[in-house]
């Protein structure tokens, strides 16, 4: 029989077993975020354990082996610390997809070397690091073309993936919803359907005779390559993607025109990834949603209805959170999502006070912003994590950006004057009305409530005299029982 691995221990496995047993236990009082935050984190990979079975009799499940990476970055422009930054998120999202980070360099050059990315000598000075290191994936921080791929993996003989790629791993493990999970299958069809070229010559065959199974005659196919097999495959998929998407976007405009109608004001919280959106909208709203120290961890969506202090309804959103160099794939799969930003009264603009860069995590959202057509969306820009942030470096995003608000969704702080700002940015009722409204029409005093500036209401024999500010539909509908 085996011995078991040198890093295991007995000792901290059944103390990891307790901690279970007692998530398990209190179940019932926890909240879905909570549970989903387990969920995510029972299927993680596990250090030093292999892909292969040592002695099934020992050991009857598999264990996911934790990829261990190496990180590659070309510099082309902006200062050093610029660069820095760009690796160190890099780091962060390897990490949130799982993997182990064991080295990390970048090269100076004028643009991408076109045939491998860094250059020749760094290819070489690569190839002896994850040799030295035991590394089985690298990583580059940029978008890679097939060919580049393909001869960075013949000189340094492990896996390379790129930024992009990575970024779709992260998405595929995160997405929860049947929308979310169409999306990110249409994101990484679309960038896999372009590099088919790089990934072996087999797909230059032609399908047919032993090909196809070998059968031989009477089996042959219809001459095409298999590359061409796979990209028509790939593409008749895609089509019935999009044709998916297109019944959940029918589906999220049917709500988004109820709300409309209803002069429901719509406030989306948006940001770079992992400002805190989720967090916030917990804040604010007791949503209890998923929140997790990790890039990406929101791809669902979520919209909760809230009221002001004065008592009119609107809908707080959070949304995807965005990142610097966001795959084209990836915005353009989850453009409907993204149009609740577009289509909102509001957006909260959420950025990490205590980052290394936050003007930086400002300019990248703001360009995903104009792409979606959201630049002209009133802002508010949400200062999070005052609590652990620098004091400097919040007083020099407050004069930077006048229409700011200093808050901390950990701790509470600034949280009141976020809600005052957020009922003096909201559109208001712009039409005065004296109405008498009868007992009978119990469904416009309940939309009085909700959708009006109440100043007065008092209940007389002929029904309830209100005094409100109101919007044009709710007006008119009042007509017949105004008052001078």
């Amino acid at each position: 029989m085996n011995r078991p691995p040198e890093d295991f221990n007995l000792h901290d496995e059944l103390a990891q077993t307790a901690e279970w047993d007692d998530l398990e236990s209190s179940t019932e009082s926890q909240t879905p975020g909570t549970l989903e935050l387990a969920e995510r984190h029972a299927l993680r990979r596990v250090a030093g354990l292999s892909t292969e079975l040592e002695d099934i009799s020992e050991v009857e499940y598999r264990q996911l082996r934790l990829e261990r990476v190496v990180l590659v970055g070309v510099w082309t422009e902006g200062t050093v610390q610029d660069a820095e930054n760009s690796m160190a998120e890099l780091a962060l999202l390897a990490e949130t997809a799982g993997s182990e980070v064991l080295d990390a360099f970048y090269q100076r050059r004028d643009k991408p070397d076109p045939a491998t990315y860094i250059g020749r000598g760094k290819v070489e000075g690569l190839a002896e690091i994850v040799q030295a290191t035991g590394a089985d994936t690298v990583i580059c921080d940029g978008e890679l073309a097939p060919s580049q791929l393909r001869n960075l993996e013949d000189r340094v003989k492990v896996k390379v993936v790129d930024r992009t790629a990575l970024i779709l791993d992260i998405f595929a493990q995160h997405a929860k919803s049947r929308e979310g999970q169409t999306q990110v299958e249409l994101a990484q069809l679309n960038y896999m359907k372009q590099r088919l070229r790089g990934w072996g010559g087999s797909l230059s065959r032609q399908a047919g005779g032993r090909v196809a199974g070998g059968e031989g005659i009477g089996s042959r196919g219809p001459g095409e390559t298999k590359i061409e097999m796979d990209r028509r495959r790939i593409n008749t998929r895609i089509a019935k993607l999009r044709r998916q998407l297109a019944d959940f976007k029918k589906t999220r405009e049917a709500m988004r025109s109820g709300r409309q109608r209803n002069s429901i004001p719509s406030v989306a919280i948006a940001g770079y990834t992992n400002a805190g959106k989720s967090s916030l909208l917990n804040r604010l709203t007791s949503a209890g949603v998923l929140v997790e120290d990790a890039l990406f961890a929101t791809l669902d969506p979520k919209t909760r209805r809230t009221t002001t202090s004065d008592g009119r309804v609107y809908t707080l959103s959070d949304t995807v959170g965005f990142v610097r160099h966001l795959p084209h794939q990836l915005i353009e799969a989850f453009r409907s999502t993204l149009e609740e930003v577009a289509e909102a009264d509001l957006v909260l603009h959420v950025v990490d006070g205590s980052h290394p860069d936050p003007e930086g995590q400002l300019a990248a959202v703001r360009e995903v912003f104009a792409e979606i057509g959201a630049s002209k969306v009133p802002e508010l820009v949400v200062i999070n994590k005052a609590d652990i942030a620098d004091p400097m470096v919040v007083a020099r995003l407050r004069q930077r950006e006048p229409m700011s608000i200093v808050v901390s969704a950990a701790t509470g702080e600034g949280i009141d004057d976020l809600l005052e700002a957020i009922e003096a940015d909201l559109p208001t009722p712009g039409l005065e009305i004296n109405a008498v409204v009868p007992y009978a029409r119990g469904d416009l005093t309940s939309r009085l409530h909700d959708e009006a500036i109440v100043h007065s209401l008092t209940h007389e024999a002929d029904g309830t005299h209100v005094h409100a500010r109101v919007n044009p539909d709710l007006a008119h509908e009042l007509d017949p029982y105004v008052v001078n």
